[in-house]
């Protein structure tokens, strides 16, 4: 039985058709099998995974590989890519570690979530990043009541509600106004878009509690439970959403061991050597005063 690696890649551009046949290539020189489909039931074993793409393909790549628990290594081909390990010159480099099994595995926890309408019925799902409550009228404030662990903390109107992981604590939650996790935080972080409240803040709780965020059954308006940006699961007045912190894994595959600081400065492109000049520090504006 041959050694294979699953490609997963956006098959909507040109630059990740390209990249796919690089990353073939170097598969093929290394003697292992490159795919591009996988079944969890699939009789030959599947090493890992090497994702081209930005975010959304690393996402469709952990909700596609997760149960089978195969590491994936992102080489960022969109804009940010803050899951991606590497950037678009590396894919050769990257297919290459992934056959000598040159990584380590670093576990990113997960969010289980349950969309509970009022007749009783249950969608469930799970989330990398985020799972996001949205209005469905764009003209109306969705009103909600916050609950944790059970008892009722808040309620007020909003644009919407983002209930992250520590992972997805740098994507929409932080466009929201929230905190940045570091990835080893178990936990979730919610952060409520502009919400007409007083105590309307983010929050952080640890991993045995559950976020309940209930549409109020008089709400102008309904709402959608949207998934990592891609799953939508309708959400009626009356009905509620349950966030919970997940026991299962996204594995990703690393080749540095650079702390999450150094991806932060690097993708955020962060001013790290401060106000000095001549070994003084200067106040921001003031010239030939030291402070």
């Amino acid at each position: 039985m041959g050694r294979r690696i699953l490609i997963v890649a956006n098959p909507h551009r040109d630059d990740t058709l390209a990249a796919v046949e690089v990353a073939r290539a170097a598969l093929a020189e290394s003697g292992v099998d490159a795919c591009a489909t996988f079944e969890m039931n699939d009789d030959e074993p599947i090493e890992a995974a090497l994702v081209l793409g930005g975010d959304g393909t690393m996402l469709h790549a952990a909700h596609l590989t997760r149960d089978a628990g195969i590491p994936l290594l992102g080489v960022n081909l969109g804009h940010v890519g803050f899951l991606a390990e590497l950037e678009r010159d590396d894919v050769a480099h990257a297919a290459q570690r992934l056959a000598e099994g040159a990584y380590r595995i670093e576990e990113r926890g997960t969010a289980d979530v349950r969309v509970v309408s009022p007749d009783g019925t249950v969608e469930s799902g799970w989330a990398l990043n985020e799972a996001t409550i949205e209005r469905a009228n764009p003209r109306t404030m969705l009103e909600v009541v916050l609950s944790v662990d059970g008892r009722p903390l808040s309620s007020f109107g909003c644009d919407g509600v983002v209930v992250a992981t520590a992972t997805g604590s740098t994507a929409h939650a932080f466009s929201g106004g929230g905190p940045v996790l570091w990835p080893n935080v178990e936990g979730l972080l919610l952060v409520p878009l502009a919400a007409h409240a007083l105590f309307a803040r983010p929050l952080v709780v640890g991993p045995d509690s559950t976020f309940t965020i209930e549409v109020v059954p008089h709400s102008s308006t309904a709402g959608h439970v949207v998934l990592d940006g891609s799953r939508n699961i309708e959400l009626v007045p009356g009905g509620r959403v349950e966030v919970a912190y997940s026991a299962g894994r996204v594995k990703l595959a690393r080749l540095s061991d650079a702390p999450f600081t150094e991806r932060l400065v690097r993708k955020f492109h962060l001013p790290t050597h401060g106000w000095r000049e001549d070994g003084r520090v200067r106040a921001p504006g003031v010239a030939g005063e030291g402070h």
